[in-house]
């Protein structure tokens, strides 16, 4: 299988410190993990340490759709590593993002790796890049 990967980033006016703590934590989180137009986030938990898991709820009118993974580094502001797991993932999958401090804010870079076909890595970045926007606006 080739490893399909993408990678998206968006300029965020707001200190890394809090753009990266966003991640960590279960009231922000869902604020932001909203993917697309209807997707609320009934459940959030996160344990933020390296081996801690996190899980949601994406929640899409009546159908939910869990995820979750394992926090595999936690570099405090500058870079945050996690399994991806949900029903439309593969084993493997992992969600790295990067903090950098830029002018006008911190630079956020997400990079997704492992998935079971091209349509499910495009309709992933279709939906990190709404969910960097949604940070965005939960963050400035």
């Amino acid at each position: 299988m080739t490893e399909l990967s993408l990678t998206t980033s968006r300029l965020i006016n707001a200190p890394a410190a809090k753009v990266f703590n966003a991640w960590l934590d279960p009231k922000m989180l869902a604020r932001f993990m909203l993917p697309a137009d209807g997707v609320s986030i009934p459940k959030v938990e996160t344990d933020p340490r390296v081996g801690g898991r996190f899980s949601l709820v994406m929640k899409i009118g009546d159908k939910e759709l869990p995820h979750g993974g394992t926090y595999t580094e936690i570099t405090p502001h500058t870079r945050l590593v996690f399994t991806w797991e949900s029903s439309f993932s593969v084993d493997g999958s992992t969600v790295t993002l990067t903090f950098a401090e830029k002018v006008g804010g911190t630079e956020v870079t997400l990079h997704h790796v492992k998935f079971p076909s091209e349509e499910s890595r495009d309709n992933h970045d279709s939906g990190w890049a709404r969910i960097l926007a949604e940070l965005a606006k939960v963050t400035e």
